[in-house]
């Protein structure tokens, strides 16, 4: 069924120990892997490159399961739901199994679209007529465009984030800047609002920060290995930064207890006030390019 869409010495599928399918990418531009379930970017190396998103060595591949790294696509709700109705913790769309529509091979880069249509699932939570597309790009860089469609008789108002989980050398050493003087909600102190100053985040303890009406690039400096990780993005109104911590990491069965010091997480997305709302008949694109540099001697 899979075979159609490989593509000779850049692109196979393979059906993993746990009963999952993913795509196994390799090009003379970069490595990577997609698992159909979640459309889910678990690893991503460019050439000459150290690998660029972090993958808990604890993760559980399984159907049903969201996998602990990577890239994981978030949607329609962030966090826990909200609206008094029961629902997984952000959302069904990283759960369930996506549809391949294409792939191609273009100038050296891989593309891949994954497909996410109603089924019994989201009917059951409520989620009768959206239609996901995502498009995946692998090459030196790494792309995403993520489209939501509204397909129902009635507006959609919902939340996304391309969660991505990054590889750092070391988290006490690295930053993030783009975010400086925004607004956030903390969501470690009761999901109080804060303004950060005019310097780069740092992370020192336990952060889960929504940052609002943030739309710049942002860049982590990670000094140790001598890089920096650009993300561009657009379609995106909020920036999620989340890293566990020891405490919280201790109560996470899919992650083991040191591997908070190599992760952070910065998110593209559209959250809390952000949430999008679409009129019937209406669509949205959410983008993201993720590339790697050295940092200036």
């Amino acid at each position: 069924m899979l075979t159609p869409f490989e593509i000779p010495d850049a692109l196979r599928f393979e059906k993993t120990p746990g009963g999952l399918v993913r795509a196994a990418i390799s090009t003379p531009a970069a490595e990577a892997t997609i698992y159909l379930q979640g459309a889910h970017v678990a690893e991503w190396k460019p050439a000459g490159q150290r690998a660029v998103l972090f993958l808990s060595s604890r993760s559980q591949f399984v159907p049903g399961k969201a996998i602990r790294g990577g890239v994981p696509v978030i949607f329609p709700w962030f966090g826990p739901r909200s609206d008094g109705r029961p629902g997984p913790q952000h959302g069904f769309a990283r759960n369930l199994e996506w549809t391949i529509e294409e792939t191609g091979l273009r100038d050296g880069r891989v593309a891949i679209e994954l497909t996410l249509q109603p089924n019994e699932t989201t009917r059951t939570l409520g989620y009768h007529a959206f239609h996901l597309s995502l498009r995946v790009t692998v090459g030196p860089d790494l792309e995403f465009e993520l489209e939501t469609r509204n397909g129902a008789e009635q507006p959609l108002t919902y939340e996304e984030a391309l969660h991505a989980y990054f590889a750092v050398a070391d988290i006490h050493q690295a930053s993030v800047l783009g975010l400086e003087d925004t607004t956030y909600i903390d969501k470690t102190d009761a999901f109080r609002r804060k303004k950060l100053g005019h310097e780069p985040l740092r992370i020192a303890q336990e952060t889960d920060q929504v940052h609002l009406n943030a739309t710049a690039p942002c860049v982590i400096h990670d000094p140790v290995w001598n890089r920096r990780i650009i993300i561009e993005k657009a379609g995106s109104e909020s920036t999620v930064v989340w890293n566990p911590w020891t405490e919280k990491t201790k109560g996470m069965s899919d992650m083991a207890p040191g591997e908070w010091k190599q992760m952070l997480c910065v998110e593209t997305a559209n959250a809390a006030d952000n949430a999008v709302h679409l009129a019937p008949g209406e669509s949205h694109q959410l983008a993201a390019v993720i590339r790697v540099g050295s940092l200036a001697v």
